[in-house]
């Protein structure tokens, strides 16, 4: 069984002609919604179906995207409130030092003396750098800013982040 990972949340259908509302989910948006690209629709009760972009254009924040394999309002309401998806083989390259959330979450986290603070268990984005939630063995929360100075290393193939904790983090 393939693996999805989520590129747009479908809002709505747009005008009469089969085109959807996308709400994007991605750092790629660009890629995702380009011409040809290949994309699995979720339905809202998670049935997938494999569509490609005729076309996509921004609109206030969302992309309105027209599928190759529809030209009907009629044909794309099944889709309202579902998914967009693309495999997991299909996902961009990162740079070096670039890491996607499912990478992370999972992840243990020790400190640079070795010390195991717990498991990432969720990523916020609340604004100039993410945060990272660790929950320690105890049920605690640590929030771990995403800044040089806290992250030291991050091995995602064996699923570890060394970190230096600064003062006032604990």
């Amino acid at each position: 069984m393939a693996e999805f990972m989520n590129v747009g949340k479908i809002v709505n259908t747009h005008g009469i002609r089969g085109e959807l509302k996308i709400m994007p989910l991605t750092d790629f948006p660009e890629v995702r919604f380009a011409k040809n690209a290949e994309l699995y629709l979720f339905t809202p009760d998670n049935h997938p179906v494999l569509v490609h972009v005729e076309s996509a254009r921004l609109h206030k924040n969302m992309y309105i995207v027209r599928l190759k394999e529809y030209g009907n309002i009629n044909e794309v309401e099944k889709f309202k409130g579902g998914i967009a998806k693309v495999s997991k083989e299909n996902l961009a390259e990162l740079e070096e030092n670039e890491y996607y959330f499912h990478q992370i979450v999972g992840c243990t986290v020790v400190t640079e003396e070795g010390e195991n603070l717990g498991t990432i268990s969720e990523i916020l984005t609340p604004g100039a750098n993410d945060v990272w939630v660790v929950k320690t063995a105890a049920g605690k929360e640590i929030l771990l800013p995403v800044i040089d100075d806290v992250v030291l290393d991050v091995d995602v193939n064996e699923k570890m982040v060394k970190v230096h904790l600064m003062e006032g983090l604990l």
